[in-house]
């Protein structure tokens, strides 16, 4: 399957979520950065994940927050377009 394919295929069933969010609520998701104190800790894992040094525990803590965090960027970048389509 050619990527663009995969990427009409993923965008025609993701697009949908834009029909629960108002302007207001894609605004604060595409601004909305994580606490402090999250981002502490995903930046200590990262340098250490990166060194070898992570017990299993925190391997798989880290591996939640990359899975997380990809999540979230979509629903980001959906926001995102939705704040375009709202503009034009």
């Amino acid at each position: 399957m050619s990527t663009a394919i995969k990427i009409t295929a993923f965008n025609r069933g993701t697009d949908a979520i834009l029909q629960f969010f108002t302007v207001d609520q894609a605004r604060g998701i595409v601004d909305y950065r994580g606490d402090s104190g999250l981002q502490e800790r995903v930046r200590d894992l990262a340098e250490r994940v990166n060194e070898g040094e992570l017990t299993s525990d925190e391997q798989d803590e880290y591996d939640g927050y990359v899975r997380a965090n990809k999540f979230f960027a979509i629903l980001q970048a959906k926001a995102q377009k939705l704040l375009n389509n709202s503009e034009s």
